[in-house]
């Protein structure tokens, strides 16, 4: 397919990030080599950017930061001090851009900017809605996932810097009676929130 048409397909679907599988449908190319060839292609000429291996994003319509977050590591979602700043509840943009993942803990560098993964077990992975084309944990989640490293020693937090009027304090207390761990129950009873 020449250049002028793929620029045409990738402006006429708005799509932001692609796999090699989404090179292949798009293009209509056959073989994983053809699509890595033309994907190598595109980025010499600026039309995508790589992402990591065998995940690319198209400059003609680039990808937000949480987006990204979103496709750089499967399944996840937006969480911790990331989300309680995008909600207000945290005053200050917490760096790296921090998600949930059922998958193991692992970081990736993106254009200067780090992408940090956290394991959670299964049976907590929730609590999260869809945004504007990204994952993120509800405000409530975001600080019952706070919570939980922090009982778990794995993450520390002033909470005195959170604005917790921003939560709606039922919901919280009810999502919060789901997590069955008693270090977390017991530090939610020492924080009295």
């Amino acid at each position: 397919m020449k250049l002028d048409k793929i620029i045409k397909v990738l402006q006429r679907t708005k799509i932001k990030i692609l796999s090699l599988r989404d090179i292949k449908k798009l293009f209509e190319i056959d073989s994983d080599n053809t699509a890595y060839k033309t994907a190598e292609s595109l980025i010499k000429k600026g039309i995508l950017e790589r992402l990591k291996k065998g995940l690319y994003a198209s400059t003609l319509n680039f990808p937000e930061d949480f987006e990204v977050a979103n496709r750089l590591s499967a399944p996840s979602y937006v969480s911790l001090e990331t989300a309680l700043s995008f909600y207000g509840i945290l005053s200050q943009f917490p760096y790296p851009i921090t998600s949930i993942t059922p998958r193991k803990t692992r970081r990736f560098e993106v254009q200067g900017k780090e992408f940090e993964y956290v394991h959670i077990q299964t049976s907590f992975f929730w609590g999260y809605e869809k945004q504007k084309g990204f994952l993120i944990a509800s405000p409530e989640k975001a600080l019952i996932d706070e919570i939980y490293f922090m009982a778990k020693g794995w993450r520390k937090i002033d909470l005195t810097e959170l604005d917790l009027s921003k939560l709606n304090k039922k919901k919280f207390k009810i999502m919060a009676k789901k997590i069955k761990y008693r270090p977390f129950q017991n530090l939610l009873k020492a924080l009295s929130i």
